[in-house]
């Protein structure tokens, strides 16, 4: 017995890293507990996964993206992380309820959930919106995360435990002019997230919203597509009071945060991780 310990010991001098991940778990209040995560390839959604798994958490991801996700689930898979996922695109109902089915078969009971997944839609003045692109940024953004919660909220709550949390946008406070769609779908998740939060409250699980302000992804950088990546980030950075862009990482710490038992007494909150964006402006 003292060799095996003596052997423990000295792969972990060598290996330090695992060592650190082993004691970030142990106070991670993650550890263990099945989260699944939707948006999971990219951006923020695979920055959280990859971190939850850090800190010992089962992760299951869900993204549309087949190529991408399965990247995503190496990368942490090649960590040591306990990871599965599904392809799923959650604004298609039925697709959404099977991969939340393949999580519990492989992993259990659900104890979180990062309903994370949106899209950005187009810009165009309200009066000239497209009918079809406004559905369908409403049900990736809107629809999937009401689905999601109608299909896991009901097991947290018997089981009186369980982490919700939904990503909303800066867009979920205030308004913004050309982007109907995308400020509408994102008044009504923080709407929802409110709504479930009283409901599940008594039952001892959480919901939470997080903001995200500009922050470094896919989605953001998009938006000139053609520039190069630093100068796009110097000129957005410019609107931030901090005067830089966020990194998904950075948003992935309170995810973290919010979805552990370290946060056992914070529900019904919206959060902006956005370098100060939110305290420079009126809400609306």
């Amino acid at each position: 017995m003292q060799d095996i310990q003596n052997d423990e010991r000295q792969a972990l001098v060598e290996r330090p890293d695992q060592r650190g991940a082993a004691a970030e778990a142990r106070v991670s209040g993650l550890e263990g507990r099945h989260v699944l995560v939707t948006g999971a390839s990219t951006g923020i959604g695979r920055a959280t996964a990859a971190m939850l798994a850090r800190r010992g958490a089962k992760v299951f991801l869900v993204a549309r993206n087949e190529p991408r996700l399965k990247q995503a689930t190496a990368a942490i898979a090649g960590e040591g992380g306990a990871v599965a996922c599904a392809a799923a695109d959650v604004a298609d109902r039925s697709g959404l309820i099977e991969s939340i089915d393949a999580a519990e078969r492989h992993f259990g009971a659900i104890d979180g959930l990062f309903a994370n997944a949106g899209t950005g839609g187009k810009f165009a003045p309200l009066g000239e919106y497209d009918d079809e692109v406004f559905e369908s940024v409403l049900r990736t953004n809107l629809s999937s995360v009401f689905w999601a919660m109608k299909r896991i909220l009901p097991g947290m709550i018997s089981r009186k435990r369980g982490s919700i949390l939904v990503t909303g946008s800066l867009a979920s406070e205030r308004g913004m002019a050309n982007n109907a769609a995308y400020v509408a779908s994102k008044h009504g998740v923080l709407g929802l997230a409110r709504a479930a939060a009283i409901e599940a409250a008594p039952h001892n699980v959480r919901v939470n919203c997080v903001l995200p302000g500009l922050i470094e992804t896919p989605m953001l950088m998009q938006l000139d597509p053609n520039a190069a990546p630093q100068k796009l980030r110097d000129l957005l950075g410019k609107g931030v009071p901090m005067g830089r862009i966020g990194t998904a990482e950075e948003l992935a710490q309170l995810a973290c945060f919010l979805l552990s038992d370290l946060a056992s007494h914070i529900t019904a909150q919206s959060i902006a991780v956005d370098g100060g964006i939110l305290g420079t402006h009126t809400t609306r």
